[in-house]
């Protein structure tokens, strides 16, 4: 077993003992956590798309699951959740879109769960949830499409996207829709920071359930990014602190 392997393991070990830990301990002192204007506004936007009878577009991606790019796919589809939850009662429920045929069955799951937990499971349509492409650029085409002729208030984009994400922040710019993005690519996260007023940088978009959901699981998973963040800035310095000694 390679070294990288056995860090790997050591980092889920550890996560998976402080996180029933820290869990407990924000059960009993509930978590404040910092502004991000992103959130604020997308809350601010699912309020509005229930009053304004609009729906909230929620696309996911073109990432596949089985590799490193599955991480963004599966916090979009927590987010995905949340918001479907919220709005299931709307005249004009949420709808997703993804860009990979197991991320778009996931999407119809995820929706169908929202429902659910919202009582309200009857009113579940199945074509909410869509595939619209499975190269990325024609998803990026089939997503512009639902933004631009179903009457879409906010597109939320959280995934893997490249270049192509540019195609929908063109469209929401045109057709003066709020746009919320966040991509594990940097390409894509470099077109959503120029194309955004209030953009997810980095880990924030890792962040999305904590927010959007009052569970202490959440908010204890912040808690421990930021524990492994601090460790590996420690590490990081005291590398650079020992060569600088080591040099003299």
């Amino acid at each position: 077993m390679t070294t990288n392997s056995l860090l790997a393991i050591s980092i889920l070990i550890a996560a998976a003992l402080l996180l029933p830990v820290i869990t407990i301990w924000k059960k009993r002192s509930p978590a404040r956590l910092r502004d991000i204007p992103a959130f604020a506004r997308l809350s601010r936007s699912l309020g509005l798309s229930i009053e304004d009878g609009k729906r909230i577009h929620v696309s996911l991606g073109h990432g596949n699951l089985l590799d490193a790019r599955g991480g963004s796919a599966f916090a979009g589809l927590a987010m995905l959740r949340s918001i479907s939850e919220h709005t299931s009662v709307s005249d004009m429920p949420s709808v997703a879109s993804a860009g990979d045929p197991v991320l778009g069955l996931l999407t119809q799951d995820t929706v169908q769960a929202g429902y659910q937990a919202a009582g309200v499971e009857e009113l579940y349509v199945p074509t909410t949830g869509r595939i619209t492409g499975l190269t990325p650029f024609s998803y990026a085409a089939g997503a512009m499409h639902i933004a631009q002729n179903e009457n879409v208030s906010t597109n939320i984009l959280v995934g893997h996207f490249g270049p192509e994400v540019s195609l929908l922040a063109d469209t929401s710019d045109r057709d003066n829709v709020t746009l919320i993005g966040a991509s594990d690519n940097l390409t894509g996260q470099s077109v959503l920071f120029a194309s955004t007023q209030d953009a997810l940088i980095g880990e924030e978009l890792f962040a999305s359930s904590a927010y959007l959901n009052a569970d202490p699981g959440h908010a204890a998973s912040l808690t421990v990014q930021d524990i492994f963040r601090w460790l590996i800035i420690l590490v990081l310095l005291g590398g650079a602190a020992g060569k600088f000694v080591g040099a003299f």
